[in-house]
């Protein structure tokens, strides 16, 4: 088995729609600009309010990818 070593950086996904498209639009977004993603982590889940209505839903992950040598 070959040595490895792994990143990890935090992004934040917002979606008007759900949770699970917020850390679906961070996804799509990181892999835009970061190759050999292994793993996302949900770190927080929260909610934008304006006047008592849910106007966002936001989604911190943590995403590991494997650096190249």
């Amino acid at each position: 088995m070959e040595n490895s070593v792994y990143k990890i950086i935090e992004v934040v996904g917002m979606s008007e729609k759900s949770w699970e498209d917020a850390a679906k639009t961070a996804i799509t977004t990181v892999d835009n600009s970061v190759r050999d993603i292994r793993v996302a982590e949900v770190v927080k889940m929260d909610m934008r309010l304006e006047d008592n209505r849910i106007v966002a839903y936001r989604v911190k992950l943590k995403v590991s990818f494997k650096l190249e040598k």
